[in-house]
């Protein structure tokens, strides 16, 4: 049963911090490129950053570079995204994604990140 399970989201004030974790079961992690992408309210959803399968190449989208930092830990089947000087344009619920071999492509259940003073 393959399972994609966020934690770390939670209310933080401006200029805050805080780290999502998404732990996969279920499939060959080593073999599936990650993603966080976000949904804010009325809002489409939208890719926030991209880990290859090997951990070498990451991508993020402009509104994250140089305050968020992916990364991924094989041992542990976990992909993380750091997100620091949070802004309140940064609520959304984040969800992690798994894209693999043959089209596979697998959606956690999402976590709520709230920026706010």
């Amino acid at each position: 049963q393959v399972q994609l399970v966020e934690s770390g989201g939670g209310l933080v004030q401006p200029g805050g911090s805080l780290k999502l974790s998404c732990t996969a079961s279920g499939f060959t992690f080593s073999r599936y490129h990650m993603s966080w992408y976000r949904q804010a309210p009325g809002k489409e959803r939208e890719l926030v950053a991209f880990i290859n399968s090997a951990g070498v190449s990451v991508n993020y989208a402009d509104s994250v570079k140089g305050r968020f930092t992916i990364s991924r830990h094989s041992d542990k089947n976990t992909v993380y995204l750091q997100m620091n000087s949070l802004k309140p344009e940064d609520t959304a619920v984040y969800f992690c994604n798994a894209r693999g071999p043959l089209g596979s492509d697998y959606w956690g259940q999402g976590t709520q990140v709230t920026v706010s003073s």
